[in-house]
């Protein structure tokens, strides 16, 4: 198959982990299909470059806002057709549901062939006390609705986002297809740098410092077990806005010599931190997937966590807590944290899982499933 793939951003070269999980699908993509990806917004500057196996053609609209989205829809769908013409597609695959979604569907009907749409974000969502969601522009709102409405398949990466989107997909249409991990890159078996991480148990939270990881309540609930885990240490892989007020929060709940802020750490050195850990934690409002949570379970950590993304299909019940209690999430976390022989079990059980449902290769295969299921219903729909 000629597959294009549309994204927000995609990496420069094999070094650049834009957006990694797009990184190994296209990587993995490409071993048996052409693949083409078109980055909407990053790399920052128009060209052509080769990455993970594709040539990815970037547009170069990084700033672009107000009326200057319709400028980059409409180039985006003429990079698409010039690509078709030289050679046509066989399907177009939009990753997001926003800008890619509402151009891949409308440059797939032109080239009459089938479109798949995946919902990775909070494209659905409306958070405005966080800032935080696809539902809090009206523009988004309508080429969201725009995609979901004409796509051949809509896809999402967990049962907790699927129960979302079943308000919006057409019936019939929407398809359970995660994001895979690399598990030659993700595993147990590897060495990790001595003294990497202090403490006992040591706890590591992986993600942006961003007010939807809401790391303040996990702040709060990490400063209630102090007494409970004397030596234990946090550590904080990631970086983003809310830095400084995290740091200044740790002060005031009295554990700043307890938490560590590793600060921003590049994909391919994330395996070792895992490693490192006894145990990882998670305090997002949402997630829709959560690499996170599978990146952990492969290094074969465990992971306790808000009720968002895959965590519910991953941890055991008594390790998922409500979005934002701090009492729940500081329980859950003693009682894990004192415990360590639990804290291997569980995390063994979550890599089981993890290797069985959400490895790379049985991702992909489930991916290229669906393509084929999409060629078949807009075939039928004929």
């Amino acid at each position: 198959m000629r597959l294009a793939l549309v994204a927000p951003g995609f990496s420069r070269d094999d070094h650049d982990w834009c957006i990694p999980a797009l990184a190994h699908l296209v990587r993995a993509l490409s071993l048996r299909h052409q693949v083409e990806v078109f980055a909407l917004r990053y790399p920052p500057r128009p060209g052509t470059t080769r990455a993970f196996g594709a040539d990815v053609h970037a547009l170069g609209f990084s700033g672009a806002r107000g009326l200057r989205r319709l400028t980059l829809l409409a180039c985006g769908r003429a990079a698409l057709l010039r690509a078709a013409r030289l050679r046509p597609f066989d399907l177009v695959h939009g990753l997001w549901a926003d800008e890619p979604g509402s151009l891949a569907v409308s440059t797939a009907r032109s080239l009459g062939v089938p479109s798949v749409v995946s919902l990775l974000g909070g494209e659905l969502v409306r958070l405005p006390e966080l800032g935080y969601g696809g539902g809090l522009s009206p523009v988004n709102r309508w080429l969201i609705r725009r995609a979901l409405a004409a796509a051949t398949v809509v896809t999402v990466g967990s049962r907790f986002m699927e129960h979302l989107a079943t308000q919006h997909a057409p019936a019939g249409r929407l398809r359970l297809a995660p994001l895979g991990v690399d598990t030659s890159l993700f595993r147990p078996d590897a060495a990790s740098p001595p003294g990497l991480l202090d403490g006992s148990p040591r706890l590591l939270s992986v993600g942006s410092l961003a007010r939807v990881k809401d790391q303040g309540t996990l702040l709060r609930a990490f400063a209630r077990i102090s007494d409970d885990l004397p030596g234990g240490r946090l550590h904080l892989a990631g970086d983003g806005p809310v830095r400084a007020e995290l740091e200044d929060l740790t002060g005031r709940l009295g554990v700043a010599d307890r938490v560590r802020f590793h600060g921003e750490v590049a994909h391919d050195r994330l395996p070792a931190y895992y490693r490192a850990a006894d145990l990882c934690v998670a305090s997002s409002r949402f997630e829709s997937q959560g690499m996170v949570f599978l990146e952990a379970a492969l290094c074969g950590r465990a992971t306790v966590g808000t009720a968002v993304g895959l965590l519910p299909e991953l941890a055991a019940p008594d390790l998922v807590v409500p979005v934002a209690d701090e009492a729940a999430l500081a329980h859950a976390l003693a009682a894990l944290g004192r415990d360590p022989a639990r804290c291997a079990a569980a995390g063994e059980a979550a890599r089981l899982t993890a290797m069985q449902s959400f490895s790379l290769t049985a991702c992909v295969d489930r991916l290229l499933g669906l393509y084929e299921e999409a060629a078949l219903l807009l075939r039928a729909s004929r």
